[in-house]
């Protein structure tokens, strides 16, 4: 059984850490886990006997054998030069963060390096991950790797050239949809006498099944628009509308997600550039 670390407990860390015990992936004697605020872990471990809660990052790298690097994306340079040399080829290096390409993680290290973008909705054990392998794993490597996380989620395998809009889509998405469903839900209160706790309680109960009807398989996104929409109808006079209103809001947010990415790149790249302990290339 391999012994796993996560160096970062902050949101998307905490949900990893959290899933995989849940699932029953990992038993909790072979999880280490820091953070810089070291009360973060403690938490964690007071909630699965067993866990380890390691002071500093360089202890837990020898401690395992898959690091997660669960940290913000400008964080991820220092972390990898203050570890740098307590990495070995034995080890595989885990990224969580999108900008950091795959071959510019390889570059820095002489481990294994998978980059693993994954979702809020794999706290349900289901749900998108993203998965990308770098030039040295193997494929009992990969094989394993992918039976592990298919434990909370299912991985989905990407080129760098969709990294970011597979990540809007399963990584963003949900972050998205809820902000659109809380928008219905405060229209239909400020249109109508129904009252938000009750709008809340039909949205949610008909997302849970809207959902189930997918995982099943009865119906595809088209074919469920097609059979609830009854030509004359209810349904088809409030597609009109979103038709005419939505336009190209969602063309408007995949740029600017995509120039937010670009720019996340170009400061990824300034580190590189910068740093005197870590190989990149140009």
């Amino acid at each position: 059984m391999k012994k796993i670390g996560f160096i970062g407990t902050g949101s998307m860390g905490n949900i990893l850490i959290s899933s995989f015990l849940d699932a029953k992936a990992i038993a909790p004697n072979n999880v280490y886990v820091t953070n810089r605020t070291l009360k973060k872990a403690h938490d964690i471990a007071s909630q699965y006997d067993g866990v380890h809660v390691v002071e500093d990052v360089k202890t837990l790298v020898k401690e395992v054998d898959y690091i997660f690097l669960c940290v913000k994306p400008l964080q991820m340079i220092p972390l990898l030069e203050e570890v740098k040399h307590c990495i070995t080829k034995e080890h595989t290096l885990i990224s969580i963060t999108s900008p950091l390409l795959v071959e510019e993680l390889e570059n820095t290290t002489d481990a294994k390096v998978i980059r693993f973008i994954p979702s809020i909705v794999n706290r349900a054990l289901d749900g998108p991950s993203l998965v990308t392998f770098g030039k040295t794993c193997s494929d009992s490597d990969k094989e394993c790797f992918l039976s592990f996380v298919k434990k909370i989620s299912r991985p989905e395998i990407i080129d760098n050239n969709i990294t970011r809009v597979a990540s809007d889509i399963g990584c963003c998405g949900p972050a998205f949809i809820s902000f659109i469903v809380e928008q219905m839900i405060q229209s239909a209160v400020e249109e109508t006498e129904i009252s938000k706790e009750e709008a809340t309680t039909i949205m949610e109960s008909m997302l849970i099944g809207y959902g189930e009807l997918l995982r099943q398989k009865h119906f595809t996104l088209e074919t469920l628009r097609e059979r609830v929409t009854v030509p004359g109808g209810v349904t088809g006079v409030g597609l009109d509308v979103l038709r005419a209103e939505v336009g190209k809001q969602f063309n408007k947010m995949f740029v600017k997600t995509h120039e937010k990415y670009d720019e996340d790149r170009r400061l990824i790249h300034e580190q590189l550039n910068k740093s005197p302990k870590i190989n990149h290339s140009n």
